[in-house]
């Protein structure tokens, strides 16, 4: 059973799919930084890409990501000239150094272009950077699949696939602009493993509006039906302040920070009731699944599309706002389509912004990683005593033990495992606001 400790949880705090975090990038960082990162990448090394896709054919009113619609042709064509250019600039640079084993296809809604495209974008890097046999991972949009997408799934064999499922409550979706009904989603997991996909992972959401627990129970169980080989839980972050398109929500309708802790609760029993491995504190998997692998040989990572059991510690983003990360650098792309497209065309690599990874901060993120994915960590030897008290509030309700120089969290400290870890972030007392809730 977990407790609910409020005043533990007062603080938002970042999700650390990084660190230092996106929210600590700046300017300093360009493209100057960005060419010296590719000439340091050995031949050989292992490297992953990402490709963003900033545009989804509808746009829901609940999400945070960088995109736009997809209404007009022009439009899509430009950016995508401009991202097959970007390849053609970054694969010339990396000149054949490096060795592409994954590359993963995200947004927005990679299938918001037509399949063709996506055709001729992967036909692209797997020439450009003589990637053999990658390992293909896609988020989709489940409301605008088409048999030409589903064929081209089979035909390029991708094995990851995301679907963003949210709720199956009508209500529900309603008043999150994301409406799907129940027996399209059922088809289209059908199609999709069909098409030759062998880990499918449905997002879902607590803390929406109108929705309860026995709201959440219903999506839960018509999971369990469709059998995923992982969900990831998250709860809902509301920041109308920070994300325009939220003020659509109506706020009234959202549930109190305790039945958040209590849906999360729930859907965490009840996934692991039904055979889910928990991967950290709200991904699951099968445990055939090489993410629920991963969590049980101490393999899991974390990078920018949350917890993986990518290994490779260079990982390039291409596309507006994507994050390129290097053993000693953070890179990110205009998020401005437009800025992105003139940078290309200009020769240039549209990065914009990012942070020098110092060893200091990358033993940080070591840290926190560890608590993260593992629950436990070693200590850095100079605690301040801020965090020591602040460690102590967490001991003394029995959520952590401390002993022989490491941190150990309980099976009960999952919903604090953020805020814990946020503990051993010195650049936290900077951070104010634009963070979501603990849980």
């Amino acid at each position: 059973m977990w407790t609910h400790y409020p005043e533990l949880l007062r603080r938002p705090v970042p999700r650390y799919t990084s660190y230092p975090t996106a929210a600590d990038f700046d300017e300093s960082v360009g493209e100057d930084q960005f060419r010296a990162a590719l000439d340091e990448v050995a031949p050989g090394t292992p490297v992953s890409l990402y490709v963003h896709i900033p545009f989804c054919e509808e746009i829901c009113w609940y999400c945070g990501c960088n995109t736009a619609r997809s209404n007009r042709r022009s439009r899509l064509e430009a950016y995508l000239d401009a991202l097959h250019e970007e390849i053609a600039m970054v694969a010339e640079h990396l000149g054949g150094r490096g060795q592409v084993a994954r590359i993963a296809f995200g947004g927005g809604s990679p299938n918001a272009i037509e399949p063709l495209d996506f055709v001729r974008l992967l036909g692209d890097i797997m020439v450009a950077f003589h990637a053999e046999n990658p390992l293909l991972s896609i988020e989709i949009d489940p409301r605008h699949v088409s048999a030409g997408w589903l064929n081209v799934l089979r035909a390029a064999r991708v094995r990851y696939a995301s679907m963003g499922v949210q709720s199956f409550d009508p209500k529900v979706q309603a008043a999150i602009g994301r409406v799907q009904p129940w027996h399209h989603i059922e088809s289209l997991t059908g199609s999709l493993r069909e098409a030759g996909v062998q880990s499918l992972n449905f997002d879902l959401m607590y803390g929406l509006p109108h929705q309860d627990r026995a709201v959440l129970m219903e999506t839960l169980e018509r999971t369990i039906d469709l059998s995923p080989d992982r969900v990831a839980l998250f709860g809902y972050a509301h920041v109308p302040h920070l994300i325009a398109r939220q003020r659509r929500i109506d706020a009234s309708a959202l549930p109190d920070e305790k039945e958040r802790f209590e849906m999360a609760e729930m859907g965490h029993d009840y996934l692991v009731a039904h055979g889910y491995q928990p991967v950290g504190f709200d991904h699951f998997a099968r445990p055939g699944d090489p993410l629920a692998i991963a969590a049980q040989e101490h393999r899991l990572h974390r990078n920018f599309q949350g917890f993986t059991d990518d290994s490779a510690g260079h990982l390039i983003g291409l596309g507006a706002s994507a994050i390129s990360q290097f053993p000693g650098l953070y890179a990110q792309n205009a998020k401005n389509a437009g800025v992105y497209r003139t940078a290309v065309a200009a020769g240039r690599f549209p990065v914009e912004r990012g942070i020098v990874r110092s060893a200091a901060s990358r033993r940080c993120g070591a840290l926190i990683s560890d608590i993260l994915c593992h629950g436990d960590g070693a200590l850095p030897d100079d605690l301040s005593p801020a965090q020591t008290e602040r460690l102590e509030e967490f001991e003394q309700r029995g959520l952590i033990r401390i002993d022989a120089g490491r941190i150990r969290l309980d099976p009960d400290a999952l919903p604090y495992a953020r805020t814990i870890a946020a503990i051993f972030d010195p650049l936290m007392v900077h951070k104010i606001g634009g963070f979501s809730a603990p849980v």
